[in-house]
């Protein structure tokens, strides 16, 4: 073969090769084919940029306050307070400075769950604003941008661990 030659498939003549759109049959005889790349995307109310979001201002709150924050988004059921409860004790051990804040935003529920020395930091009045704030960000569709704030109330309020 010489440069600048073409070669075709011997077994097959091209008018038996059917190609997809965006085929070609390479000048080695293999069939080379673009594709669009689908990533699999998160399910879920959250874009990925929402989501480091989030885990930015959890990781904050975590590190200025000492405290463990975690966020639940999901049914809850008709005791939601007892759910949430339930959710809070799988935490395990970490769960006496831990804070739960469980969203079901389907049954427009917001529950504030806290352990004993979580407790001890946070003031009830507190945890009713930063609930409210919740409350008023998630009316006008903004479940990220309530969490966050959310987040940032119960961090600023918490203050630095004891020492």
């Amino acid at each position: 073969m010489g440069a600048g030659e073409l070669t075709a498939d011997r077994t097959r003549s091209r008018d038996e090769q059917e190609l997809e759109p965006g085929a070609v049959v390479t000048l080695s005889g293999r069939v080379s084919a673009a594709k669009m790349y689908d990533p699999n995307k998160p399910k879920g109310p959250f874009t990925a940029t929402h989501l480091a979001r989030l885990d930015e201002a959890l990781t904050l709150a975590s590190r200025d306050t000492g405290l463990d924050f975690s966020v639940y988004i999901g049914a809850l059921g008709k005791d939601s307070r007892a759910e949430a409860e339930r959710l809070f004790r799988r935490i395990g051990p970490r769960g006496r400075e831990s804070v739960l804040i469980a969203v079901s935003p389907g049954e427009r529920v917001v529950e504030l769950v806290t352990g004993e020395i979580a407790e001890h930091r946070l003031s009830q009045r507190g945890g009713k604003l930063a609930v409210m704030s919740m409350v008023a960000s998630f009316k006008e569709g903004d479940l990220i941008g309530g969490l966050i704030s959310g987040l940032r109330m119960l961090d600023e309020q918490a203050g630095a661990p004891p020492e």
